[in-house]
């Protein structure tokens, strides 16, 4: 089981760099029977040099488009658009997010208050606008991007394979993975709905220290320690870091006022997923490879601990930079 697990870890490690969460978005307003005017937000840091760009049907044609601003950390534009007839019945949609690896979340504010939103990917990048819209394409985008978010960071999953290595395959594992849970989507709820605020470059590098914790914990051993018998306790604390990471990634990525409980919900429920998925995926593999391999495989078991690590302790001392500029 070790033996599978450490290939994994080495295959998440490929992109060191703790990929951050950050799709763009587009904002669609129709003004009047002809008039929008559209808001784009890219994240400044791409992984291609193929932009990422908003594409509007063909009749509809840019008026004036503003400067690039810097907020947080995208690049935000305004772009007004006359467009005869409207926008409804027409397809937007966005170019480069197969070359960046990267997701567009988009709004739609109608004239006649009518809403939609969409998630634009590689494989579905554009969107027919409909006249009405409809409450599970709602559920269904942000629970798309809570489940892309988790997958999305290699922090993060490192973490829960951390907590697997620790738990193993057994009852505690629902103990700990229920408490890591319960810890992000308190700070995940409170950060969003605006109880606090934290600086972000401190719980990033919190973050990655937080793994590097687990790491010397794994490599320790002590398997009579308080930590190895009641692990929850480590999950749950280093969870509510962990949801302020997300918090952060929802936030980049914009709530729509009226439904904030309902996208905080179901973002929260595909983090879950996608957390769950990824676990399901590991014991599988691993069983896999515990028939394969037999009694040698706990040969294998530094690897996987040594390389959560290394890699915590390259983005400790990244992230920690970050926090002293």
């Amino acid at each position: 089981m070790r033996y599978l697990l450490c290939v994994l870890t080495l295959l998440l490690s490929v992109e060191a760099g703790a990929h951050r969460f950050a799709p763009s978005l587009l904002e669609v307003r129709q003004l009047s029977d002809n008039g929008l005017t559209a808001t784009w937000k890219t994240p400044a840091q791409k992984v291609s040099a193929t932009p990422i760009e908003p594409q509007f049907p063909p009749d509809c044609k840019r008026t004036s488009e503003s400067p690039w601003i810097q907020e947080g950390t995208g690049m935000l534009r305004q772009i007004q658009l006359t467009c005869p007839g409207g926008i409804v019945g027409k397809t937007v949609s966005v170019s480069g997010l197969g070359e960046n690896q990267s997701s567009a979340l988009l709004r739609v504010y109608l004239a006649e208050d009518v809403f939609h939103q969409a998630v634009f990917t590689a494989d579905q990048p554009s969107f027919l606008v409909p006249t009405e819209g409809t409450p599970s394409n709602f559920m269904l985008d942000y629970s798309w991007l809570g489940a892309e978010h988790i997958w999305a960071g290699p922090d993060h999953l490192l973490f829960v394979m951390g907590l697997l290595l620790l738990v193993g395959w057994n009852r505690r594992l629902i103990y700990t993975v229920t408490a890591f849970t319960l810890g992000h989507s308190v700070t995940l709820a409170m950060v969003t709905l605006g109880v606090f605020d934290y600086p972000v470059s401190l719980v990033e590098f919190m973050i990655a220290l937080s793994i590097f914790v687990l790491a010397v914990e794994l490599a320790r051993g002590d398997v009579g320690g308080r930590l190895w018998r009641q692990p929850w306790w480590l999950a749950s604390l280093f969870g509510l870091l962990h949801g302020m990471g997300f918090a952060g990634a929802l936030a980049e990525t914009g709530l729509p006022q009226s439904n904030i409980p309902l996208a905080l919900l179901f973002f929260n429920v595909g983090i879950e997923l996608g957390q769950l998925a990824f676990i399901a995926l590991l014991v599988v593999v691993a069983a896999i490879g515990a028939r394969l391999v037999g009694p040698r495989i706990s040969v294998w078991r530094p690897v996987p601990v040594y390389t959560l690590g290394a890699l915590s302790a390259m983005w400790c001392i990244e992230r920690g930079l970050e926090v002293l500029a």
